[in-house]
């Protein structure tokens, strides 16, 4: 593998525990990186941490919800006290659901926007402080391609997504005078036990027609753009979303 500069860079990645989140955890180890890996649910949290350490990846892990404050700020105070700073941030953690516009209530739309916007908020206002102390580094955000177009049935997630967007380019210029460089992923149909849970067969055979590369996107081929924009390979890139969906919005 390609090393791209990245080893023994302290990094903290959230909603880990599986999908493309674990795909990140699992491209950053082999990057030689070390690692706090945060989610919401302990039991696949656990799993990864364990087989991780096996290999030899000093990686810790930490169950918590990155819509709370309360926990956002103790993971901050976890990262500093067992590294005394960050280098990078994986914004990763996200929940979708599929609704009706006139069928999601309140609630519904509050916990996606918390979550997905909110989330990314606190943990880039906290560990962002790190990251400046230790004399700059990387933020990469998990948007959407929802993020940039619309989709019927997800107001709240496209809306979540598309904040997350602007909340990269305007960190990115923010932080650029600090050192620390903010930019997105934005997926369109990856492979994931979300996604598959969301769509049946037929209707996965389907949107798979709207691809010009006629298949849908696999986690590995998302955390190799998170590697990327967190490497120094980017060195000279911010505020961008990086598009990764087979050309679908080419069309």
């Amino acid at each position: 593998m390609v090393m791209r500069g990245l080893q023994n860079k302290h990094t903290l990645i959230t909603g880990a525990g599986q999908g493309i989140g674990e795909a990140i955890a699992r491209r950053f180890a082999d990057e030689g990186c070390r690692l706090i890996l945060l989610d919401v649910n302990a039991q696949p949290l656990d799993t990864l941490v364990d087989e991780l350490k096996t290999a030899g990846t000093e990686v810790h892990s930490i169950v918590a919800d990155v819509s709370k404050a309360e926990d956002v700020e103790r993971t901050t105070d976890f990262a500093k006290d067992t590294w005394g700073g960050v280098d990078i941030l994986i914004n990763n953690a996200g929940i979708s659901s599929l609704e009706p516009f006139f069928d999601i209530n309140l609630t519904s739309w509050q916990r996606i926007i918390d979550v997905n916007l909110t989330g990314t908020f606190l943990m880039s206002h906290s560990i962002g402080k790190l990251i400046v102390d230790t004399g700059g580094g990387a933020i990469v955000n998990m948007s959407s391609t929802n993020g940039i177009v619309g989709e019927a049935d997800l107001a709240h997630y496209n809306a979540s997504k598309g904040g997350v967007t602007l909340l990269t380019k305007t960190l990115a210029i923010e932080l650029a005078p600090l050192n620390v460089r903010v930019n997105a992923v934005c997926p369109g149909f990856i492979l994931t036990p979300l996604s598959m849970s969301e769509c049946t067969e037929e209707e996965m055979e389907e949107y798979t027609l709207k691809i010009p590369m006629g298949r849908v996107g696999m986690p590995d081929e998302v955390a190799a753009a998170f590697a990327f924009l967190a490497s120094d390979e980017s060195s000279f890139i911010t505020g961008e979303t990086l598009v990764i969906d087979g050309g679908q919005l080419t069309y």
